[in-house]
């Protein structure tokens, strides 16, 4: 069933603030989809045990490409050293060097600076207008 999912710059404008998602590597996947795979399923679970809200967005809109969903996940944690949810999760994904603990399990962080570039597509009907002539 469609979905309608938000882009993670789209997020964090709305959050004000650096926002952080996973994205997930398909290589080696028999599914396309992202429900079934066994690492966004594991880290779905974890995520619902350590009380820590997420849910399905899309990568930074361009106006030049059309991407599909690949099972990208906004994570509702704010990007702060000193909080203890981000600490929790990001020594869950990552060692203590910054590399990543689980194979195919990318964890990304969006600065709101970045998102605000695309500040204009919220603009009412940019989107309508934009695939008019896509």
């Amino acid at each position: 069933m469609p979905q309608l999912i938000k882009h993670i710059d789209k997020i964090a404008r709305g959050k004000g603030r650096t926002v952080l998602y996973v994205t997930f590597d398909m290589t080696g996947k028999t599914t396309y989809n992202p429900d079934k795979w066994p690492e966004r399923q594991a880290l779905m679970q974890w995520l619902d045990e350590h009380d820590i809200a997420c849910h399905s967005c899309g990568n930074v809109a361009h106006e030049a490409v059309m991407e599909s969903y690949e099972g990208q996940l906004y994570i509702d944690v704010p990007f702060d050293e000193s909080d203890p949810k981000y600490i929790e999760l990001r020594d869950h994904l990552e060692f203590e060097d910054g590399t990543l603990k689980i194979p195919g399990i990318n964890f990304m962080y969006l600065p709101l600076e970045a998102a605000m570039k695309n500040a204009h597509h919220d603009e009412p009907g940019f989107w309508d207008k934009w695939a008019d002539n896509f």
